[in-house]
């Protein structure tokens, strides 16, 4: 009878031990925030479709030039260069080297509606898409007077003075349309902005130009490829 006594009362004790356990984890627990990676579609339909043809840009700038005024830099022939390797490198679409193009207009919202010209430009040279677009790289001085503190030598009291900083910016204004190579459709436009400011004795307008673009990469190829992009998420335990 002992026996059964005692081990009725261990028993007793260790579920108590168990629900005093559990009880605790449900009054502790809580949400939790986790990190996730989810996949991002391309923003065009890529089935069926395996090569594109990055026609030549537009350049837009005030003096109607390719190249930067006062540097070697040709806007079109870098951009160009710079498209077709992230192309290679991040999308699984065969890219076809662009042949010479005469556009019936350089306007390109009545480009957009040439269908019939971009289906056979699609044609001539195989290609299921067709991107092409408009660049315009402007550099601006945006040099003035910031207010800053500063303490005196003589009696350590603080004082407000202006200081001249000088800052060369460098804007990057891409316009980019997408075709369909058999039917001349529009397939996708969009409008993508980068600014970047330098102190001006570091400010080299390739530098600048490139430093641009890598802000824009990203954005750029997710119209022709899966991206990954992280994302917060709430979990609640209890």
């Amino acid at each position: 009878m002992r026996r059964e006594r005692s081990r009725r009362s261990w028993s007793i004790s260790f579920l108590l031990l168990l629900f005093s356990g559990m009880a605790a984890e449900v009054v502790l627990a809580g949400p939790v925030e986790v990190r996730l990676k989810l996949p991002m579609r391309a923003r065009i339909d890529l089935a069926n479709r395996h090569t594109i043809l990055p026609a030549p840009f537009m350049v837009i700038s005030q003096e109607g030039e390719g190249r930067i005024r006062g540097t070697d830099i040709d806007v079109r022939a870098e951009f160009e260069r710079y498209i077709q390797k992230v192309l290679r490198r991040e999308t699984d679409l065969d890219v076809i080297e662009p042949p010479p193009v005469d556009y019936p207009t350089f306007d390109l919202e009545m480009l957009s509606r040439e269908g019939d010209f971009w289906a056979a430009l699609g044609e001539r040279t195989s290609s299921d898409l067709i991107l092409v677009g408009s660049l315009d790289f402007d550099i601006q001085d945006r040099s003035g007077y910031r207010t800053e503190e500063y303490i005196s030598p003589f009696n350590g009291q603080t004082y407000y003075r202006q200081v001249l900083v000088e800052q060369t910016g460098f804007e990057y204004d891409i316009v980019v349309y997408v075709f369909d190579g058999s039917e001349g459709e529009l397939l996708y436009k969009d409008n993508f902005k980068d600014f970047k400011a330098f102190d001006s004795e570091k400010a080299d307008p390739l530098r600048g130009m490139f430093e641009n673009l890598y802000a824009l990469e990203d954005r750029m190829v997710g119209i022709f490829a899966q991206k990954e992009v992280e994302a917060s998420r709430i979990l609640f335990t209890q």
